[in-house]
């Protein structure tokens, strides 16, 4: 389980060197760091580093060495330079929740706020919503990750491409999108007990819909 949620944060926040041999995890969250540094056992310092592009908040990474380990996700389907051709990925069912997980707390988020758009009706109509959505910049990802999700856990979701309007943007990202229901029932999959490595703020975040 924990190597499978390293591999949903390579997925999405790391990289394979092409050197062969080391592999990058960044993040502007340290904990998320230490996070998987502890699920590797790692002894390699974080160190502070930077995004290029618009990003604005201090970023962090960790570099180690691992010929086996490179090899090995190679051939699960990771690949240097993966951003826009990254594909499905050789990951067991049983692992999947444990994958998905680490893949929500890369480029994922949860998203939850009180809608009141419909109180000049009534005072009392103020709902509470909530999306899980899962990104990348790869359109052959997503709809691999969505029909592995469907599959899995029976639960659809809308796959949407937004395409580029910043100035710094060039391709489209994609974003598989779950509705309220279904997004507390794949929660329920991903945090199926209170020990599973994660990112500490989007775990808090889902808790308030957690029956565990």
């Amino acid at each position: 389980p924990s190597l499978a949620y390293v591999i949903g944060l390579l997925a999405t926040d790391g990289c394979l060197s092409s050197d062969g041999r080391h592999i990058i995890m960044k993040s502007s969250d340290h904990q998320l760091l230490e996070t998987f540094k502890r699920c590797l056992s790692l002894k390699n310092d974080i160190k502070e580093s930077f995004y290029n592009g618009w990003a604005k908040k201090p970023a962090y990474k960790i570099q180690f060495g691992n010929v086996q380990l490179y090899r090995w996700l190679l051939k699960i389907g990771l690949t240097p330079k993966k951003t826009y051709t990254i594909s499905k990925l050789k990951i067991p069912d049983e692992y999947f929740r444990d994958f998905l997980r680490g893949h929500l707390d890369g480029d994922g988020s949860v998203w939850t706020y009180k809608d009141k758009w419909n109180t000049f009706k009534n005072p009392k109509y103020i709902y509470t919503r909530l999306w899980v959505r899962f990104i990348s910049a790869s359109g052959k990802h997503i709809k691999w990750l969505r029909k592995n999700t469907s599959r899995i856990f029976d639960v659809k979701g809308h796959i949407h491409e937004r395409k580029p309007w910043r100035p710094y943007q060039t391709t489209s990202l994609w974003e598989v999108k779950f509705g309220k229901k279904e997004s507390i029932k794949l929660l329920n999959q991903l945090y199926y007990n209170s020990t599973v490595p994660c990112l500490n703020r989007k775990k808090k975040i889902a808790e308030k819909f957690l029956k565990v």
